[in-house]
């Protein structure tokens, strides 16, 4: 998963008084984010706000105005004082909310979810940053709490797969836990799919630095030990 980098350094010569009565030396650190990866194979393009959009009944919305999936905001912290100088950072606020983590958590609780990542020993579909990823899309795709099912949960997992993994073929384990051998309910996932990612306005991009603040949250969560690294 890649890390923004910095992408310029900017010395802030202003004069400011300090306590000395000296000027103090800032140094801003701006951090930019990437582009969003382009959704190859969806034929609908991202709705402008203030268009209408239409909500599946599997998501128990209605058709109602658009409006913008939740981005995360940016804010400055100190990342070094020394002396007279100071160094500011860029640093992206998550956007999640203490609710959507108690949602995850009750979708550990569901059977079916427990069952997948039981089967999921070598971490292929459901490793701790993917796990991360589903948490930020819970709270980028407008639902109020209660709304969200198990269905929810595995479109998440499964866009996050799209977004990180280059083996593809482990997470098409998802239809079996979902629908067992029928193949039929498969068309009606991808469009659910699609519809998901177009409620969170097609920002499926999610960084390392945010994963990390999401688990952060709750560090003592059981899933936050599936770690790659960890493995034998």
């Amino acid at each position: 998963m890649a890390n923004r980098q910095p992408s310029s350094q900017v010395e802030n010569q202003d004069s400011q008084p300090s306590s000395s009565g000296y000027p103090l030396e800032v140094t801003v650190n701006e951090e930019s984010p990437g582009p969003s990866a382009p959704w190859a194979g969806c034929s609908s393009p991202p709705q402008r706000p203030g268009c209408k959009r239409k909500r599946s009944v599997a998501f128990r919305e209605e058709e109602e105005e658009g409006e913008p999936a939740t981005e995360a905001q940016d804010t400055w912290v100190v990342e070094s004082l020394s002396g007279l100088k100071m160094k500011l950072k860029r640093q992206r606020v998550s956007s999640v909310l203490p609710e959507h983590h108690e949602v995850f958590n009750r979708m550990l609780e569901d059977p079916v979810i427990r069952k997948f990542l039981a089967w999921d020993k070598n971490l292929q579909v459901s490793d701790k940053y993917l796990l991360s990823m589903v948490i930020a899309y819970f709270s980028r795709a407008g639902l109020f709490s209660w709304q969200f099912q198990r269905i929810h949960f595995f479109i998440a997992l499964y866009v996050a797969n799209d977004m990180e993994e280059d083996n593809q073929a482990p997470k098409q384990a998802i239809f079996s836990f979902l629908y067992g051998k029928n193949r039929s309910q498969r068309p009606l996932f991808h469009k659910l799919r699609l519809q998901f990612i177009r409620s969170m306005g097609w920002n499926a991009r999610v960084t390392r630095e945010e994963c990390e603040q999401i688990q952060a949250f709750e560090p003592e969560l059981w899933v936050w030990g599936r770690d790659r690294a960890l493995l034998p």
